[in-house]
């Protein structure tokens, strides 16, 4: 048995080790975690950026990647608590997003403003409970390579964003979208898409 496993079998040893990880009840790690732990684990790729308004809740037992020549523009979100985040290539974060992991983000992607990616849902069924006591459910978002979300959408857990597809403004995508798709609306419907065969984008 691994030590990860160890840990994750023991509560109470799992417990003490998040909380000399995380202070209780919050999402950020330590500062002692920031400095000497996750810059050995989690990868950045050459000429990447992470601006320094961004706010970093990324703790070593989940990954974290940022690729070569991506950017995450400030006042962003980026947290790996429940599940490992991975960014591409070329990939531009723009200003104001959250992610939550478990999430991959392509290569070649532009994420515009005040996006919010979640992988993360809390169960609520059992009325006996407050919902913060239930457990955290999550199922993988992800965003294939040269899309473009605009700002203000929503990605919901579970969905995948073909590839060179275009999320509108303001759009709550709930189900997977084909690639080479342009959605819009709440819930996001697709309305085109490209047909290579007529080389233009046509309405579906």
């Amino acid at each position: 048995m691994s030590l990860k496993e160890s840990i994750k079998s023991n509560p109470g040893l799992k417990k003490f080790i998040h909380w000399m990880l995380v202070p209780t009840n919050e999402a950020r790690p330590r500062l002692w975690v920031k400095l000497l732990i996750n810059p050995f684990i989690h990868k950045k790729g050459k000429s990447s950026k992470i601006r320094r308004r961004v706010r970093m809740d990324v703790l070593p037992f989940n990954q974290f990647s940022l690729g070569e020549n991506a950017t995450i523009e400030d006042f962003c979100t980026i947290n790996n608590g429940v599940g490992d985040v991975h960014i591409g290539n070329n990939t531009l974060i723009g200003m104001g997003n959250t992610i939550i992991g478990p999430i991959t983000i392509g290569k070649d992607v532009i994420f515009a403003q005040n996006i919010v990616a979640s992988a993360l849902n809390h169960e609520y069924r059992d009325v006996t409970k407050p919902i913060y006591e239930q457990p955290i459910l999550t199922a993988p978002i992800i965003v294939e390579d040269e899309c473009w979300i605009a700002a203000n959408a929503v990605i919901t857990a579970g969905v995948t964003i073909g590839k060179h597809s275009v999320v509108a403004a303001g759009a709550v995508v709930t189900k997977s979208i084909p690639p080479y798709s342009i959605a819009v609306g709440n819930p996001a419907k697709v309305i085109k898409q490209y047909d290579f065969t007529k080389g233009e984008w046509v309405r579906v």
